[in-house]
């Protein structure tokens, strides 16, 4: 097996691995995934993207990716074919990659959220000094009824999306993930600065589907744009919807309006004749898990996201 710098590799050498990759978002998690592949392949051209490829006899077998932002790194993916020993590879990739970032002067930070196409990565994570934390993959199958709850929403405001609630959605989710297992794993949820930039990257690039949004809401008190709470949707293959936000201020939390939200965004989306909606959480969020079941989604895989330094 031999590793080479990801700089110095064509699109047309990694198609097939690319292609393969694709599938096996299409098949396991119902997700388009050839718009985030086709901006790979724009780097990869202009021979811009930092990471590594492993070759066997010639042919890709697994690639990884990372970005930088000021001082922190970001792990964007590693993908090893399960047609040959994806731990051993993997491992391989994820070191050479951590060897490059850690290279880089002044970082402080790296982030990691690899889906689970690449083998185990635990223990190389851990070897590296990183804390983890597992992540569910959910499904919802939104031709099943579902019957609605009162929820503490009377009197407030339920509007749709409208590009004039950035700001107050990016106040919103700082707020939201204070001292929240989320603001560890994704430091943008920290500032009002990064979760705007955080908002600006669900809703008008690629990389979470195309943005929904008249199945994306926000609930907010009359006479006021201080928003109370919000929910995101984005399209990520025909017919699925992915649930890319939904938070509550902790003030307003345990009245039912996360699951109103929800309940709302799944209406929207079935009367766009929507057959799935698809969310992710971190597993130690337990009452996010428990609202999620309680409305009928189901875990269909778990991943790792890790942070360095722990």
């Amino acid at each position: 097996m031999d590793i080479a710098d990801l700089r110095q590799t064509t699109v047309r050498q990694l198609e097939p691995l690319l292609e393969e990759e694709a599938s096996h978002w299409r098949e396991e998690l119902h997700w388009d995934y050839r718009g985030a592949l086709d901006l790979i392949k724009r780097f990869l051209e202009a021979h811009a993207l930092c990471g590594s490829v492993a070759f066997e006899n010639g042919a890709a077998v697994g690639y990884s990716f990372y970005v930088l932002e000021e001082q922190k790194g970001l792990i964007g993916g590693l993908y090893v074919s399960p047609r040959h020993p994806q731990a051993a590879i993997g491992r391989r990739l994820l070191e050479e990659m951590l060897y490059s970032m850690r290279a880089v002067p002044q970082l402080a930070r790296i982030e990691a959220q690899l889906m689970p196409f690449c083998g185990p990565v635990d223990a190389p994570l851990l070897e590296q000094g990183f804390h983890l934390y597992t992540r569910k993959f959910m499904l919802f199958d939104l031709r099943k009824p579902v019957k609605s709850r009162p929820s503490g929403a009377s009197g407030m405001r339920l509007d749709r999306w409208n590009d004039r609630f950035f700001d107050p959605c990016a106040k919103l989710i700082y707020l939201c993930y204070t001292d929240h297992v989320d603001g560890e794993i994704n430091d943008q949820y920290r500032s009002r600065s990064g979760a705007l930039k955080f908002l600006k990257n669900i809703i008008l690039l690629p990389g979470c589907g195309q943005f929904v949004p008249s199945a994306s809401f926000v609930l907010r008190q009359p006479g006021s744009d201080e928003l109370v709470a919000a929910v995101l949707t984005s399209e990520v293959s025909p017919g699925v919807g992915h649930t890319t936000q939904i938070c509550v201020l902790p003030g307003y939390q345990g009245h039912g309006l996360g699951r109103m939200l929800m309940e709302t965004s799944a209406e929207a989306l079935r009367s766009m004749k929507f057959r799935e909606l698809t969310l992710t959480v971190t597993a130690e969020n337990r009452s996010a898990v428990q609202l999620y079941e309680s409305l009928g989604f189901t875990t269909i895989r778990t991943f790792t996201a890790g942070v360095w330094p722990r």
